[in-house]
């Protein structure tokens, strides 16, 4: 585990590094896309500025909510802590973010959704190596398999061999990164976007059956939950998409 990095005087946290690059990535895949429908690819750094603060605001205020009575002794400290970034929670407060941009560029469109969704999957699949160098807690339960890890040396250490759950995270958004990007051009007016609900609600709802996330209802984490929310949004959004597409005409 690598939580932090010194070079000379300077100390970098691996987690802060991983975000910052899952940023610039996502950015350079925004600005592609911008090109490609003839927007200004200048937007791709105000879209990443926007979705950054919102993203960080987001995230922190949601692990203050959840690991609220961890960290009430301390508040100012754990709101200005490099580690426990809750990804839905960015995922949200980046939303937000985003949209607050795209009313001001007159780009709320069901296209802005789709340019985001490549990104998004991007973006997850390398912060999750962040989580992973920095051994933040994200792994997954005991486990003795074959590739099974322990992470003595990070931000939340554990001598007990668990499932890398963050290295499955990375492997599949990555995946799905790559095909929402592949069918870019095939599906829009939203229908990549409801491809990305789909294909990152499933990913997050099966991984958490491994990760070690305290139920909330139904013996389903808080995840769990908002990840069926995504894949009913993401799946129905299809359905009726194909069901409203045009039959070829009869003889």
């Amino acid at each position: 585990m690598y939580p932090e990095i010194h070079i000379g005087g300077i100390t970098l946290q691996t987690f802060g590094i991983c975000f910052a690059l899952a940023f610039i990535a996502a950015g350079a895949l925004i600005w592609r896309r911008l090109d490609e429908l003839g927007k200004p690819v200048d937007w791709a750094y105000e879209m990443g500025f926007a979705a950054a603060i919102g993203g960080l605001v987001g995230a922190r205020v949601d692990f203050l909510l959840e690991n609220y009575n961890d960290v009430k002794h301390d508040l100012l400290h754990n709101l200005t802590s490099g580690s426990g970034l809750v990804w839905y929670g960015g995922a949200i407060g980046g939303a937000i973010g985003v949209f607050l941009w795209a009313w001001w560029r007159g780009f709320l469109s069901l296209a802005l959704l789709d340019l985001a969704a490549p990104a998004l999957a991007l973006g997850n699949a390398i912060g999750r190596c962040g989580c992973q160098l920095s051994g933040d807690g994200d792994y997954g339960k005991a486990w003795n398999g074959p590739w099974a890890m322990a992470y003595p040396d990070g931000t939340k250490p554990t001598d007990q061999t668990v499932h890398p759950t963050p290295v499955y995270e990375t492997l599949t958004m990555g995946l799905v990164a790559l095909l929402l990007w592949r069918v870019r051009d095939r599906l829009t007016n939203g229908l990549l976007f409801a491809l990305y609900l789909l294909l990152a609600g499933t990913e997050r709802f099966l991984v958490e059956f491994i990760r070690r996330n305290n139920d909330v209802a139904l013996g389903l984490t808080q995840a769990q939950l908002i990840s069926i929310a995504m894949m009913i949004v993401g799946g129905l959004w299809l359905l009726l998409a194909a069901r409203r597409e045009p039959r070829p005409a009869t003889a």
